[in-house]
């Protein structure tokens, strides 16, 4: 008995090390985060949920497996910041409901007319000015952080999908088809949203470097990433609303 309540206590006392020791890599994921982020999310909730992620992944360890406990704990601290920000969802119904509203109005010209929808024409279909079709693509994406695998990138009811049972085997497929589909959708996309999406969701790269790099302004960038988002819920709607 005594020998395993040594292990224990000594394990223990490994694990709160490895705690003290990668608090800077909480915070250092959490402002990384920040940078990509509306300003309503607040830096405090990132960090307490990333400091539980790195406890799990002090207690979970196991360096037999290969990889290096700081790369083992990023993951996790990602993992429970990203599921924070999932559970507190800050964009109001409406706005979701404008973004179904838009992905609609894409769906129909390009089925209509067998090519991308272009900003002017979804404008016009929806009898507004562009300015206020740009600021529903703003609006609508939040500039969203998730990876693009992620059901929950494209909207309320990918979110919920995404949430449902996902440890039964069935639901591991559909996520499974869905992740295929969408990635064959995205490769499918005009050449400059493709690589928007690349540099921001591969590359991790903010809206201001992609700017940068395209030549853009910040909040050009913003309305590609959005109309990217919107055209791939217009094409994976059937998914979705299944």
């Amino acid at each position: 008995m005594k020998g395993n309540a040594a292990k224990s206590s000594s394990e223990f006392t490994s694990s709160n090390e490895l705690v003290v020791l990668h608090e800077a890599l909480v915070k250092r994921i959490a402002y990384h985060l920040m940078s990509r982020l509306p300003a309503s999310v607040q830096a405090d909730d990132l960090i307490q949920a990333g400091m539980i992620g790195l406890i799990e992944a002090s207690r979970k360890f196991d360096p037999k497996q290969g990889a290096s406990f700081e790369t083992y704990a990023g993951i996790r601290i990602r993992g429970a910041m990203l599921d924070e920000i999932r559970r507190t969802d800050w964009t109001p119904r409406s706005v979701h409901r404008k973004a179904r509203e838009v992905a609609e109005a894409v769906r129909r010209i390009e089925n209509e007319k067998g090519r991308d929808a272009r900003d002017v024409e979804v404008a016009e279909e929806m009898g507004l000015s562009l300015n206020e079709y740009h600021k529903i693509l703003k609006d609508s994406t939040g500039c969203r952080i998730f990876s693009f695998e992620d059901p929950g990138m494209l909207g309320e009811a990918g979110t919920q999908q995404s949430g449902r049972h996902a440890d039964q085997p069935l639901e591991n497929l559909q996520k499974g088809d869905f992740k295929q589909g969408l990635a064959d959708e995205i490769k499918g996309l005009p050449e400059r949203e493709r690589l928007v999406m690349a540099l921001y969701y591969d590359e991790e790269l903010n809206l201001r470097e992609i700017g940068e790099i395209l030549g853009v302004s910040e909040s050009r960038v913003c309305q590609i990433h959005g109309q990217a988002l919107i055209r791939l819920r217009a094409r994976m709607g059937d998914w979705l609303n299944d």
